[in-house]
């Protein structure tokens, strides 16, 4: 058991790496890329804080969805916060001691799974029963919501079905701070949860499912709209300007 230890202690410490190392990537990516033209979407706000407004209703509300596709927003809407509140139902494996918003937060977290799973079998039904989504999804969009409600049910099935000894798996973590390997317990629906998550962290930054930080970098949601009132010079456009 020590050597399946030690292999995951080295898979996550590799996931974790690329997570990082590919989201620090792909922001300053995002950040490089040029907006040479003054384009959001109106009705836009005319002054900055409005757009952090703008930008707040869009992370939290799913706003353009909600306008586009009541259907998608509620099944999506679902996903994204039931996945929020199982991951800071997952926190209590990270810190210790555990703070009291996060312990308050654990029988939420229970429902949250539950939320994600069905929000994410409401997403993936729409690319088999919606004949124009379903001509454009491809292998990798399946591939990547089976290994979602896979991670997703596993998880309740440890909870509901087979429990794992948690102080283990929390001893596990924390060991990993310090570069210590401590046993991790040999159940096969956690090590088939902990393998299917630490893949999901090192395809995230490579995959369609990094689509929230291009909003904060998006020209048609972070721009203000005030053609009239100010000149809009992309960076490249005033670097030029200077060397000229």
């Amino acid at each position: 058991m020590s050597f399946i230890s030690t292999i995951y202690a080295y898979l996550f410490y590799f996931a974790a790496f690329v997570l990082v190392a590919g989201l620090a990537a792909k922001v300053v990516q995002y950040a490089r890329a040029p907006a040479p033209l003054k384009i959001p979407t109106t009705p836009a706000p005319t002054t900055r804080a409005g757009v952090v407004f703008r930008l707040t209703r869009e992370v939290v509300f799913f706003e353009s969805l909600f306008r586009g596709n009541k259907w998608i927003w509620i099944f999506g809407w679902m996903f994204h916060f039931g996945l929020f509140l199982v991951t800071l139902r997952h926190l209590r494996y990270f810190i210790e001691p555990v703070w009291a918003p996060i312990q308050f937060i654990q029988p939420f977290g229970i429902y949250g799974g539950i939320a994600m799973v069905i929000g994410l079998a409401g997403l993936w039904a729409r690319r088999f029963l919606v004949d124009r989504v379903r001509y454009i999804t491809s292998l990798s969009d399946h591939l990547i919501l089976a290994l979602l409600v896979t991670i997703g049910l596993s998880g309740l099935a440890m909870q509901f079905l087979a429990h794992t000894d948690v102080i283990r798996v929390k001893e596990f973590f924390q060991g990993l701070y310090v570069g210590q390997v401590l046993p991790l317990p040999a159940d096969p629906l956690l090590l088939l949860h902990l393998l299917l998550v630490a893949l999901l962290m090192i395809i995230f930054p490579y995959s369609k499912l990094l689509h929230m930080p291009g909003l904060f970098f998006s020209p048609s949601r972070n721009q203000v709209d005030n053609p009239r009132e100010r000149r809009h010079v992309a960076g490249w456009a005033r670097r030029l300007e200077q060397t000229q």
